[in-house]
This record gives structure tokens, sequence and C-alpha cells, in this order.
């Protein structure tokens, strides 16, 4: 099975940007409006005309080197023709595990083989953008294209574990459960007008993510590129042992106070800053003068506002909300953030 774009003679071929979506404060209600959950994983177009198959990123990137048992499963669905939209996620145990996603961006074909064994990758479908006939949906309604990606899946994906269809629901209280429910394993929720079209690459959806805020120790800092004034707060959490570990960063901090800033925390350098998981060092995506930092002595206390908690950290740099000289620093504990949350696979089986 070729796992190439050449030759294919569908309607949608790539690059083609996938609809996307803006944030927005508050889940939109009426009877408009469709609810999904956003998964944790990697946007995926997969396209297939017969013997060619090809996954594309939400960028117009290829993705099919690094997910070769996705090119495969695909290649092997009865249906020969199609454009699918979704997600691919990476379940260890009943969790989506974003870390082991990350492993499988990797050079080395050798290694995406052994982890695709290991951790094998699965595709969460959410939108049906060719259909088996070759013909394009993307003029028709989301209410009209998901009733025909039911159809697909129950056609070509029933029994395949490699295939999830993503639950939807127009109730707006099953939404707001999800989102309770499942925090730190959902990303948020996406809604979509029912009545509209698909609108490659443009922000059409609305996503709401779990912002939510927590107290963190500075354990350290690093300066900003080429100078001496701070640029991000690094952050961490106690767990129950009384170990402080590191667990994302800040840097929305406000340029005027910068400078008188970095004076107070370089007069609390001290080693080791932090006693459990520390900063992480270069990798491909960093050079060597931006993973330095410094460490402080564990005194000084923030309140930052974050979405996403996951494998000990923020998924993404947190926002500053304020200094909380009132807080203690061993107050800062890692059961803040560490909730029990149901497993997303309860509702991917409703779907199936």
């Amino acid at each position: 099975m070729s796992s190439t774009k050449r030759g294919m003679a569908l309607p949608i071929k790539p690059p083609f940007l996938p609809m996307e979506a803006k944030s927005v404060a508050e889940i939109p209600t009426g009877p408009n409006w469709q609810y999904e959950p956003k998964w944790d994983g990697f946007r995926c177009v997969a396209f297939r005309d017969g013997d060619s198959v090809e996954l594309q990123s939400k960028a117009g990137q290829s993705l099919t080197r690094y997910f070769p048992e996705l090119a495969t499963a695909l290649g092997k669905l009865k249906a020969d023709k199609f454009v699918l939209d979704g997600e691919i996620i990476v379940l260890v145990g009943e969790k989506l595990s974003f870390d082991d996603l990350l492993q499988r961006i990797h050079p080395a074909a050798s290694r995406v083989a052994k982890l695709s064994k290991e951790t094998p990758a699965q595709f969460v479908l959410f939108d049906l953008l060719v259909d088996a006939k070759g013909e394009s949906l993307v003029g028709q309604t989301l209410e009209q294209r998901r009733g025909k990606l039911e159809a697909f899946a129950t056609q070509n994906l029933r029994g395949n574990s490699t295939f999830l269809l993503s639950p939807a629901t127009d109730d707006i209280k099953v939404a707001r459960e999800w989102l309770k429910t499942m925090r730190g394993q959902l990303d948020g929720l996406i809604a979509k007008p029912l009545d509209a079209p698909y609108s490659p690459g443009e922000r059409a959806m609305q996503k709401i993510k779990n912002l939510r805020t927590v107290d963190c120790v500075v354990g350290g800092f690093r300066y900003g590129a080429k100078t001496k004034v701070v640029g991000s707060l690094l952050l961490g959490l106690y767990d129950n042992e009384g170990v402080l570990h590191h667990v994302g960063f800040t840097s929305s901090i406000d340029a005027a106070s910068r400078p008188a800033l970095t004076r107070k925390l370089e007069a609390l350098i001290q080693p080791p800053g932090f006693t459990g998981r520390a900063p992480g060092g270069p990798s491909r995506w960093s050079s060597e003068r931006s993973t330095e930092w410094q460490p402080l002595r564990p005194e000084l206390v923030v309140e930052v506002r974050y979405d996403h908690f996951t494998s000990g950290r923020f998924r993404h740099g947190t926002k500053l909300v304020r200094w909380r000289p009132d807080k203690s620093p061993q107050q800062c504990r890692m059961d803040q953030v560490e909730v029990r949350t149901k497993s997303p696979l309860a509702l991917l089986r409703k779907s199936a």
C-alpha cells in the first residue's frame, strides 16, 4: 500500500488546511450547536484514493511516516476513496498520553517502527469531507456530514479498534458534564454550528478550555534572550513527601516590572531550586542557551492560570495572575491539580 499523495484524484488533496476553532470563554447555547470533546492529540486529515494514503497535520505537513500503523489500517478499509478529519491519539491504559504521542515525531524510522508496535496510535474521527463515492461534502451542513460520517463508520469501521468515532451531542448538560468529569483528560470542548458548511482554514468553530488557577512556588527563573532581565519564572509544586517538582513556566510578566523583579530574584539565587524533577536540558526545539536557568530559594509564590495539566506538568505556558505573599510555599502542593477524572474511553465506547 503506497503512502504517498501522488496520483490522487480526490476533489480535496493535500495540502488542505482543516477548519479550526477560536477560543471563547463560555459554551455557546441554543438549538443550533453540536458539542464534541476536544481531544488531546494531533489534528489529522486522512486521505485515501485507491492505493494512495496520506496523513496530513493541521499545518499541512505530512504525518504519514510517523504513524505507519494508521496508514496501513486506512489502506485496508473497505472504502477505497475518502477524506476524514480527526485527531490522532495514544492511549496508555485508559488515559490519553500526549507524551507518548510526542515520541512518535522522531527522525529515525527504526524508532518510529518500534513505537508503532509498543504504543500504537488510534484515530478519532469527527468529520467526513469526501465520501466513499469520491464526492466532496465540504459544502454540506455539519448535520448532513455527521449523518454520513456515522454511516461511513458503520459500514467501514465496526470492530476495528484503530478507529474511534468521536461522540457528539446537542445537549448542553451533557457537554458540561464532559467538561467537568474529564478534566485533565480532555483538552476542553468544541462547539460547531449544525447548519454551517465546512470552512477550510477558517476559525469557524468555537473551543472552550478548562481554565483554572493554581498557586505555585517559584523554584527558578530564566533570563530573556540576549539580556540579563528575567524572561520566565519556573514553577514548582510539592508532592506528598515534600519534594519540589518543576511543573512548568510563566513568561507573562509585565515589561515595566521586569528590572525590579530581576533584582529580587537574583537575591534569592541558591541551588538546588527544585529537589525533584528539574527543568530539562537542550532538545531539538531549544538551544543550550535557552535551557540555562537560575535556581532559587523556595520563598516566592505566584498564582497562575492554566488550561491543561498532564504527566506532572502544565502542557502550555501559564498566565501570571498575581503574586501570593500571603501563601506559604509549603501550601503549594500537587493535589491542587491532580484530580480524579473519568477515562475518555467511556465516551468513545458509547459512540462506537
